[in-house]
Formats: structure tokens, C-alpha cells, sequence
């Protein structure tokens, strides 16, 4: 599967940004979904995750409330909702796939990462 992110740019602290990611190759709905960050100088970190069905989401303590996954089986996307942006939430954002049921909130073990795309919050 190759997978497509989207939706990134700047805006002001408080404000939001729909990131999605889209899917060739194969059908979404056979992998677990995750979206992960990284900010300049720092380790790629977890941010959400959802199982297979939907039906399970995880989402790191610095996102919990503001940040929501779903899935649109209908047009092959996971999107990532992000709600009340933080200065500190600048970062480099990723989707990545997992051939697998469960999501796990680890890098290792997603199998297939998209490009990445920018979301800058200024202050």
C-alpha cells in the first residue's frame, strides 16, 4: 500500500487542521492506522492510532481531547482531526499502516509510512 498525507500548513495557536491520509494499492480497512510527529531535533513520537475496525483509537496523553482518528472506508482515508493547536505541536506528521488488527503506538511495527507533511502552529 502506498500511502499519501495531506492537510498540513500554519496556523495560529487555538486553531485546527484536518490532516488525511490517503491509500493506493490496497484497501485501508485491512491495516491498523497510526499517525506519528516529529519535531526538529527530536525522536518521531506517537500521536493516535486506531485498530483495524475503527473500533479501538489510542492517542498520546499530549493530544488526548484535542486530537481525533476516523476512518472514511468509503474514500480509502484515515484522517487525523486536530483541534486547539499548541506552538508545541509543530511538527512533521506521519500516517503509517500495520497488516494487523491491533494498533500498537510504537514505530516499529508499522510496515508502510507516508511522506509527511508540515503543520507549523505559531504562538
Amino acid at each position: 500500500v502506498q500511502l499519501q498525507a495531506s492537510g498540513g500548513g500554519l496556523v495560529q495557536a487555538g486553531g485546527s487542521l484536518r490532516l488525511s491520509c490517503a491509500a493506493s494499492g490496497d484497501t485501508l480497512s485491512n491495516y491498523a492506522m497510526g499517525w506519528f510527529r516529529q519535531a526538529p531535533g527530536k525522536e518521531r513520537e506517537f500521536v493516535a492510532a486506531s485498530s483495524r475496525s475503527g473500533g479501538s483509537t489510542y492517542y498520546a496523553d499530549s493530544v488526548k481531547g484535542r486530537f481525533t482518528i476516523s476512518r472514511d472506508n468509503a474514500k480509502n482515508t484515515v484522517v487525523l482531526q486536530m483541534n486547539g493547536l499548541k506552538p508545541e505541536d509543530t511538527a512533521v506528521y506521519y500516517c503509517a499502516a500495520r497488516r494487523s488488527v491491533m494498533a500498537i503506538t510504537t514505530t516499529r511495527g508499522y510496515d508502510y509510512w507516508g511522506q509527511g507533511t508540515l503543520v507549523t502552529v505559531s504562538s
